[in-house]
């Protein structure tokens, strides 16, 4: 004699389709939740993280003006040990105007070499685009 095992009523075989899906629903919606609170405490401490990275960056920076400036210092006590303090600051000084021009004038040329800041390339297919579709429209 066999025997037909039937579900126990309450258990999940007994579930409608409905409340399948609705708890399915519930659980996903609970679990992009909790994985955006996840995304929002991971990007909370890369943010300060990236804070005091970037502030130690700005100490770096102003630390190395100031070392600049102590070997520039250098420099011209250096040259005043022959000549008068005062040629040895003039010397010092058109040399870093002369590097500074240099600088500049290489700077504008490569602002002029890149063109205007426009995507031109994403202009173009953009219009491709346009007149692509104009001309679907009219078939």
């Amino acid at each position: 004699m066999s025997t037909i095992q039937r579900p126990v009523h309450g258990s999940a075989a007994d579930a409608s389709v409905g409340d399948l899906v609705s708890r399915a629903s519930q659980q996903l919606s609970e679990l992009v939740r909790d994985e955006m609170r996840l995304a929002r405490a991971e990007m909370t401490q890369k943010g300060k993280r990236y804070g005091a990275g970037g502030g130690l960056f700005g100490g770096a920076g102003l630390v190395g003006v100031l070392a600049a400036q102590a070997l520039v210092v250098a420099v011209i006590a250096a040259l005043a040990l022959v000549l008068p303090i005062w040629a040895s600051a003039l010397i010092v000084a058109v040399l870093l105007a002369a590097g500074a021009a240099g600088m500049a004038a290489a700077g504008k040329k490569r602002i002029e070499e890149a063109g205007a800041p426009t995507p031109e390339q994403t202009i173009d297919n953009v219009r491709a685009d346009v007149a692509e579709i104009k001309e679907r429209a009219h078939r």
